[in-house]
């Protein structure tokens, strides 16, 4: 099928597919003429409570009515709850917000740099990340990102980043080496593949940090907000990372970012050194508040957990049967199918012919990403298709 070119005023960054979405509710979107679609992307890990969930629009309604903007040189008060529920479930101490992914991972960046300046006078402090790792499309983020392919063209980098490979216990006595400031990573590497961290590995990575001084940084946007099953993924690595990232889920829909850092690495953030216009706003908190505590007051992460184990079930039985699927991978919700061809074609057949919206991780490599609360009705229409398509 030939997919008709739209042009419009929006600049042509993005390969869109020829949908236009208009309405979103629970597991569903609808396009412009009516057609109701599966939606297993979640906004790329976004919606995580579905599209337009109840009892976050409950919340940012009521607060359109007050106030949607206030300046950070004032107290935001719902900011400060939303910082408090963070702190409480996870092993940091402070938190920063700010919008987006890339805006996250750039504080974690430059707190990085600011805490090796403070503490040993570090004048140009190192960075390790990790090759096929995807961290953002800033200036720093897009050079922390271990992927050619998303620098090309964008010359001179960023200095201060080496890349070690993912995975690999060898590498580390490189590490060892180094002693770097930060070491930052992903504990699932999602835009590169759907590749799960080994925990051992991961493990060691750790010990080395807290031998070499170096700071831990997990880069958590993907995995973060219950997408695993655990509010957290690092939790289940059982690791205890110094600065922690977070956006896409945070606020079900709504643009918000956030760093989580412990104490000695937060007091490098004092007055002045970072800041952000529109981070933490009221509108964005609000939304971040009402998820966070939908996600730790109620059963969700366990719903989350008995989703994921039926899919897995089902997707590896398929596998086992399909000349197609080499290989099922990820973790809990963020599940990857790699496949033989090339992914992009399964996701034009699966909108296409069955009205379900997948997305790819690299050239073969089918994404998942259902909402936690998605049902076992919607679950098996998606298995249905994949039946379709891989057998």
């Amino acid at each position: 099928m030939t997919e008709q070119v739209v042009t419009t005023p929006v600049m042509d960054t993005y390969a869109r597919f020829p949908l236009a979405v208009v309405e979103g509710k629970g597991s569903y979107v609808w396009d412009d003429k009516g057609t109701k679609y599966l939606d297993y992307t979640s906004g790329i890990a976004t919606c995580n409570l579905g599209h337009v969930p109840s009892v976050v629009e409950k919340k940012v309604q009521e607060q359109l009515t007050k106030l949607w903007h206030c300046s950070n040189l004032y107290h935001i008060p719902v900011q400060e709850q939303l910082a408090e529920i963070l702190v409480q479930y996870s092993c940091g101490d402070r938190v920063f917000f700010c919008n987006s992914g890339a805006e996250a991972n750039e504080a974690s960046i430059k707190i990085a740099k600011k805490y090796a300046n403070d503490k040993d006078g570090v004048e140009q402090p190192l960075i390790i990340t990790f090759k096929n790792s995807f961290h953002g499309r800033t200036m720093a983020t897009l050079s922390a990102t271990g992927q050619e392919k998303i620098q090309n063209g964008f010359t001179p980098l960023t200095p201060g980043f080496s890349y070690l490979p993912f995975n690999d216990m060898d590498a580390l006595e490189q590490l060892k080496k180094i002693k770097p400031a930060a070491v930052l990573f992903e504990l699932v590497q999602g835009e590169g593949g759907v590749i799960p961290a080994d925990k051992e590995w991961v493990q060691q990575v750790a010990a080395i940090c807290k031998e070499n001084d170096s700071l831990l940084m997990v880069d958590e946007i993907q995995t973060g907000m219950g997408r695993t099953g655990s509010l957290f993924l690092y939790e289940q690595y059982d690791i205890e990372p110094d600065v922690i990232s977070l956006a896409k889920g945070l606020g079900s829909g709504i643009p918000i970012g956030a760093i989580i850092a412990k104490e000695h690495v937060a007091k490098s953030f004092s007055p002045g050194t970072h800041g952000s216009t529109f981070g933490g706003n009221p509108i964005a908190t609000t939304a971040g508040l009402a998820t966070v505590e939908y996600l730790t007051e109620t059963d969700i992460l366990l719903k989350a957990k008995e989703n994921a184990d039926y899919l897995w079930n089902q997707l590896e039985q398929l596998a086992t049967s399909s000349k197609v699927i080499k290989q099922v991978r990820g973790k809990g919700l963020l599940i990857g199918l790699e496949v033989e061809g090339q992914a992009i074609d399964f996701v034009n057949k699966a909108r296409e012919d069955y009205q379900l919206l997948i997305v790819v991780a690299g050239p073969s490599v089918v994404r998942i990403l259902p909402p936690l609360n998605t049902t076992k009705e919607e679950m098996n229409q998606f298995l249905h298709v994949m039946e379709q398509l891989f057998n």
